[in-house]
């Protein structure tokens, strides 16, 4: 990725142009699981694997 395109338009415009629509609604419907388990489940230790696994995973949450 260029630095001219590392902004979040810059990302957004480069999945719009490289994903298939299957690539996208694949990758909304993660989003959505891994969202409601860690927005509904709240045994400690489901929350923090979840949130272990967005770590691993090169998502940063805070």
């Amino acid at each position: 990725m260029s630095t001219a395109n590392d902004t979040v338009h810059g990302r957004i415009e480069q999945a719009r142009v490289e994903l298939t629509p299957t690539q996208l609604i694949a990758g909304l419907g993660l989003a959505v699981a891994l969202g409601f388990a860690l927005l509904f489940v709240q045994e400690p230790t489901m929350h923090d694997a979840m949130h272990n696994f967005r770590h691993a995973a090169g998502v940063t949450c805070h």
